[in-house]
């Protein structure tokens, strides 16, 4: 839908670590990290393919995979404003009903039909 509209529709993606997840926040703060030098997709992609093996070795081994400067995402990884904007993510999921992940939402409806059918109809249905 982004390369069908590209003026028209926007991919806002925000954070919402549960809480019975030992590692969704580190990764959280690690996908930020990752953006900070210019990765934050491919280390997002990566995040989900090892989301059943996500350590603190594992989040060095997937920056290390992708060239990224280890001391300073290391250091991004604890920045307080990094945690701050987790923390907003997770405030402003609550209040718009975010009860798991991954959570969709076409202008602000949720959407239902999870599938890329379901989201190309509630896209188009938006747009007209």
């Amino acid at each position: 839908m982004l390369d069908k509209y590209p003026d028209k529709v926007k991919l806002v993606f925000k954070n919402f670590p549960l809480r019975n997840h030992r590692f969704a926040r580190k990764a959280a703060a690690a996908a930020f990290a990752a953006k900070r030098q210019g990765k934050f997709w491919e280390y997002h992609d990566k995040l989900f393919e090892n989301y059943n093996k996500l350590n603190d070795k594992k989040f060095e081994e997937l920056a290390q995979s992708l060239g990224l400067d280890s001391a300073q995402f290391q250091k991004d990884m604890k920045d307080p404003k990094i945690q701050a904007s987790i923390n907003q993510d997770i405030k402003d999921g609550g209040k718009a009903g975010v009860r798991g992940t991954p959570t969709l939402f076409v202008n602000g409806r949720r959407l239902k039909q999870r599938s890329l059918q379901g989201f190309s109809i509630a896209i188009e249905k938006a747009l007209t």
